[in-house]
C-alpha cells in the first residue's frame, strides 16, 4: 500500500470529506454548514481534534471530534453512566474509512489521533454513538477493540435525520431506524 498521510482537517479538505461520508453513510449525512460547524468545534487552543487520512491527494478516511465543551448531550445521551463530568468528554461524530482501504490500521490511527489532541484540550474521554447496522456490526467491533465501553442503545437514534434533513440512510428504506449504541472511551 501506498504511504498514508495523516493530518488535521481543514477547509481544503470538505469537499472530499463531504463526498466520502455520504457515499459510506448515506446521502445528505454531511453538507458545507454542518460540517463547517464541525470544523469550528473541532478546534480549542489552536488544537484541531479532528483528522483526514490521505494516500497521494486523496482523502481515504477521516475523523470527525468535536471538543469537549463545544457539543451539546442530548436526550441520547446518559451523562449520569460516563463516570466522567460532561464537560470532560469530547464527541466522537464519525470514523469513515473508504472501502478500498478498511483493514487497513486507519480508523484506529485516527482515532488515536483524534485522542491525543482530545487529551491536549482537556478531555478525558470521548463519547459516540455507534452505527450498530454497519456491515457485520464492524463499527461495534472496531469501538469496542479501541476501548469503547457500551453505556446504552438507541433504537431510532438517525429518525429525525431523515424526516427533518432528507438524510437517507443506507440500510433502511424510508426512515432511518438503526439503533445506535452510546458507547464512552476513558483516556488513560
Amino acid at each position: 500500500m501506498e504511504k498514508i498521510n495523516y493530518k488535521q482537517l481543514a477547509p481544503a479538505f470538505f469537499d472530499q470529506v463531504i463526498g466520502l461520508g455520504n457515499k459510506v453513510h448515506g446521502d445528505n449525512y454531511l453538507d458545507p454548514e454542518s460540517l463547517a460547524r464541525i470544523y469550528h468545534k473541532s478546534i480549542v487552543n489552536d488544537i484541531n481534534a479532528s483528522w483526514v487520512a490521505l494516500i497521494c491527494d486523496e482523502l481515504v478516511g477521516f475523523r470527525l471530534t468535536l471538543a469537549a465543551d463545544q457539543w451539546e448531550p442530548d436526550h441520547w445521551c446518559t451523562p449520569d453512566l460516563w463516570n466522567v463530568a460532561s464537560k470532560h468528554v469530547c464527541y466522537f461524530k464519525c470514523n469513515t474509512v473508504d472501502e478500498r482501504y478498511r483493514s487497513a490500521g486507519i480508523g484506529s490511527r485516527l482515532l488515536s489521533l483524534s485522542i491525543n489532541c482530545a487529551r491536549q484540550q482537556g478531555s478525558l474521554a470521548g463519547l459516540a454513538h455507534i452505527w450498530l447496522a454497519s456491515p457485520g456490526n464492524s463499527a461495534f467491533r472496531y469501538f469496542s477493540k479501541c476501548g469503547g465501553e457500551l453505556i446504552k442503545k438507541h433504537p431510532g437514534k438517525w429518525r429525525n435525520l431523515s424526516i427533518d434533513d432528507g438524510y437517507c440512510c443506507p440500510v433502511c428504506p424510508d426512515i432511518c431506524e438503526c439503533v445506535a449504541a452510546e458507547m464512552i472511551i476513558h483516556f488513560k
